[in-house]
């Protein structure tokens, strides 16, 4: 065993961060209108007019399905802005929405903050409109000026999300960029990129691998490349994982007559099983139609899924917690059991390297294997198929420092 002393450990954010589980991601835009995922800049500003735009209509939907943040595409890459910036005319200002004087992320953040959401923000570094982004220097100055903006005006936020796509080769000035989200938004997560506190899963499935550890020196910088990011020295080491996805097959923006990608229910909770049941942060994209309005079938999904969360996850059969290699969970009597669902106190560090769950049988008055792990971290959600049983036993193999259970409950 090592000395707890060399066990990394998480921020306080990060640690409220993990706790929150499940954020939306909401692409709209430009695109939104054109029937396309990427724009190259070149789409007018005209094309913007969202006849019921309703940001509490998306809050609503995140909120009652049970998520806790809620980031927003305030410029994707084709450099169009959702707020009207001072930095270009490429913005709502010059859309024909509210005369030119509406402005997406005010109205989204004041959502978020009524319903006590966290708010977060998706500012694209690579931006295929503006004429500056061919010279580096000139283009930092830009992207600067627009984070400030988008860090100094709509209240607290609690992420700031740095897309590589398209940016691969590419150097931003990322000593500036940390500097001031650290300035003004201090307790906002950064992903990915620069000095991350959150780090890309690699994927665009919203799945994590297994193990996942919250320890990391880098991750891939996008899906166009299996290049690592080289990340400034002063990144922590504890960088929990987000697993991004959309709600649609391969569709982050909305697109006409495309109810059929709409993924099913049984897809949604095997994504939620292998993302935050393997210790991370589920990022689910639902898109706003041109209307401004997250289609009727997009809401009854993600409200299905909320709902079957909770139906299997709400109410266990036995919990406790505890510190040691072993603990037992003794139910009233024997039980079918479906899941078993273990948390570290990882405020503590992610002491546990290898475990077993086993359950004793009444019938068989014998301990028996069910499931055998590694990681268990913020959350591990292991399905016991149905077994029944009268007590179900959690022994550390093998452990960095004493262990710590800040929860291990069934269901």
């Amino acid at each position: 065993m090592m000395d707890s002393k060399s066990l990394v450990v998480p921020s306080a954010q990060q640690l409220q961060w993990q706790d929150f589980e499940m954020g939306m991601f909401c692409h709209f835009g430009i695109n939104t209108f054109c029937n396309q995922e990427w724009g190259e800049g070149l789409d007018s500003p005209a094309l913007f007019n969202p006849t019921s735009l309703d940001t509490g209509q998306w809050v609503r939907t995140a909120k009652e399905a049970g998520f806790r943040y809620f980031v927003l595409t305030a410029k994707h890459h084709d450099g169009f802005c959702l707020w009207p910036t001072k930095t270009t005319d490429y913005s709502v200002k010059s859309s024909p929405w509210k005369d030119g004087q509406g402005d997406v992320v005010k109205e989204c953040a004041e959502a978020c903050r009524e319903a006590g959401l966290g708010f977060g923000i998706y500012l694209s570094p690579w931006d295929r409109h503006e004429p500056c982004y061919a010279d580096p220097g000139a283009y930092n100055d830009f992207y600067i000026a627009q984070l400030t903006e988008l860090l100094t005006n709509y209240g607290p936020l609690v992420e700031l999300w740095f897309d590589g796509a398209g940016s691969e080769g590419r150097e931003y000035d990322w000593r500036r960029i940390v500097d001031i989200v650290k300035e003004y938004q201090p307790g906002a997560m950064m992903f990915n990129m620069g000095a991350p506190t959150i780090r890309w899963v690699g994927n665009e499935d919203g799945t994590a691998p297994y193990p996942c550890w919250n320890e990391a020196e880098s991750a891939r910088a996008s899906m166009f490349t299996q290049e690592m990011l080289q990340w400034l020295p002063d990144t922590p080491n504890w960088v929990p994982a987000e697993c991004d996805v959309p709600i649609r097959k391969k569709h982050w923006f909305w697109h006409p007559n495309d109810e059929s990608s709409l993924k099913s229910l049984e897809h949604l909770m095997d994504v939620y099983e292998r993302s935050v049941g393997h210790g991370c942060t589920l990022l689910l994209n639902v898109a706003p139609d041109n209307r401004g309005l997250f289609p009727d079938s997009d809401v009854d999904r993600v409200q299905e899924f909320g709902a079957e969360i909770r139906r299997r996850f709400s109410y266990p059969l036995a919990q406790t917690a505890g510190e040691g290699d072993c603990l037992l969970l003794k139910l009233p009597g024997e039980q079918t059991v479906h899941y078993a669902v273990i948390m570290e106190d990882i405020a503590h560090g992610e002491r546990i390297l290898a475990y077993v769950l086993e359950a004793w049988s009444e019938n068989k008055e014998q301990w028996t294997e069910v499931v055998r792990g590694s990681a268990i971290g913020h959350k591990k959600i292991d399905r016991l198929e149905g077994i029944d049983a009268s007590q179900i036993r959690l022994r550390c193999l093998e452990s960095v420092y004493r262990p710590i259970i800040r929860s291990f409950s069934v269901y």
